[in-house]
């Protein structure tokens, strides 16, 4: 994706230009959640006209992802009533949809979930549902898709709604077309026409002319919407040992994915205690192993709570025990880890969801399983996997900020800085992050349950992404 240069702002210079930057932030965040913004004309704050129905009063909610309509997924889930994992599975399942290159139904991913479940006070856990190498062979190796796994896995511990329900959005965009938005339109332009090359990603990325989709123009998916629609109808065991995960290992083996029917047999997404902080006054929690990302924002996490002014040591700290975490040596210079994806949604009680998604290349293996709609992953036994970041603060019993983070080998330190900020501001994001570290952030400065009034989100200006919300 394209990227800005650096913010070349001097360390003892940081906080005047964070003034200035969370100015233009706030400003940028009262048009779009207050009550005469978007929030007003999408989520029922318009004045009753004669002969309508009166408007629903929207619930305290927010969302951010890096494509509109799958934000907007999410916050249609919580004015329905479905607290942050049902918005969160909305929202993973709509960018399935909307963001294939770095969130496609073949990707797998981690999340932070702050929530009570069925039973129980409120905890903070992980979710672990990385991609793991399919053991099939094949000209182009897979990853097992994992999406399903684990956003069905956290739906079913945390959902208050129907799993039918939270896959509607996406069913719905992918059946019935969505517009290419700026984040997928720029992925598209990196992988070019060699992506077209397959004819299954042709016959849904290219245009009647034969190009590849440009933004704004209408990406259609019905193979896709069909089996979303067998997700919805027959649940997430026909995807891993039904008639459709069949299906779709017969396709993958089309596309020289090489994965198995035992593959998708033990494809298991887990559970795991987060890495735990407790630094700037607040509990942080951060994603543990595998998701080296995680170590990696524990690190600079240290560096900025010893010296917060200095952001090149903290990043090479925070680098160095990411790459160090996972036995391996820190990237050359110009030499990019493979790209992600991050999304967050809280709720009205508190509970607060962060993931972060990846296809271990844009675009995964470049093929699409025929007849599924399903871009296949790349295996991570052949291509170096992604630093998964996210990140997760607390007060006692109140939520306070939720960051996930992208940018390659910045992802850590995106997510380590953009919480230090959103704990020492007001606001969710007072200052952008140095490229190529992309973050996007939900804070509550008051803390939730509590202070509603005091919630903010806001998606890094850079990313092309949404955040919306009622308070």
């Amino acid at each position: 994706m394209p990227t800005q240069p650096p913010l070349n702002v001097p360390t003892k210079h940081r906080g005047a230009s964070a003034r200035r930057l969370g100015i233009f932030a706030a400003s940028a965040l009262t048009l779009l959640l207050s009550g005469c913004g978007l929030q007003q004309n999408l989520f029922g704050g318009s004045a009753k006209g004669l002969g309508e129905p009166a408007p629903q009063r929207g619930v305290v909610g927010f969302a951010v992802t890096p494509v509109p309509e799958a934000t907007l997924a999410a916050q249609q889930i919580l004015n329905q009533g479905g607290n942050a994992a049902d918005a969160a599975t909305a929202a993973g399942f709509a960018l399935a949809v909307t963001l294939p290159s770095r969130a496609g139904l073949g990707s797998g991913g981690a999340c932070l979930i702050r929530m009570k479940a069925h039973k129980g006070p409120i905890t903070t856990t992980a979710l672990m549902f990385l991609p793991e190498p399919g053991t099939g062979g094949g000209s182009r190796p897979a990853a097992v898709p994992m999406l399903a796994r684990g956003l069905v896995a956290m739906q079913a511990r945390y959902g208050r709604l129907s799993l039918a329900a939270d896959l509607a959005p996406a069913e719905t965009m992918a059946g019935g077309g969505v517009p290419v938005s700026r984040a997928l339109a720029a992925d598209l332009s990196v992988v070019g026409n060699a992506f077209l090359a397959d004819p299954a990603a042709r016959a849904i990325f290219a245009g009647p002319d034969g190009r590849i989709l440009r933004e704004g123009e209408t990406l259609q998916q019905p193979d896709l919407a069909n089996t979303l629609n067998h997700l919805q109808a027959n649940g997430v065991l026909d995807f891993y040992q039904g008639r459709l995960a069949a299906r779709i290992i017969r396709a993958a083996d089309q596309a020289g994915g090489g994965l198995t029917a035992v593959n998708f047999q033990d494809a298991k997404p887990f559970y795991a205690a987060p890495i735990m902080l407790h630094r700037f006054g607040a509990q942080i929690a951060l994603l543990p192993r595998p998701a080296s990302g995680g170590v990696g924002a524990a690190a600079g996490i240290e560096a900025l709570a010893q010296n917060p002014q200095n952001l090149t040591l903290a990043a090479t700290q925070a680098l160095d025990s990411a790459m160090a975490a996972r036995n391996g040596s820190v990237p050359a210079a110009g030499t990019a880890l493979p790209a992600s994806a991050g999304f967050a949604v809280l709720d009205d009680q508190g509970g607060a969801i962060g993931c972060v998604t990846s296809m271990d290349n844009l675009f995964g293996t470049g093929r699409v399983a025929p007849g599924t709609g399903l871009v296949l992953a790349a295996s991570p036994a052949r291509i170096k996997p992604p630093l998964l970041a996210a990140g997760l603060a607390s007060q006692g019993a109140k939520f306070r900020a939720i960051a996930v983070g992208s940018g390659q080998q910045a992802a850590p330190m995106a997510v380590a800085d953009g919480l230090y900020n959103a704990l020492h501001a007001r606001s969710a994001m007072p200052q952008t992050e140095p490229s190529p570290g992309r973050v996007s952030i939900i804070s509550c400065a008051g803390g939730l349950p509590g202070a509603p009034k005091s919630c903010t989100a806001a998606a890094d200006p850079r990313s092309f992404g949404l955040a919306v919300g009622n308070r």
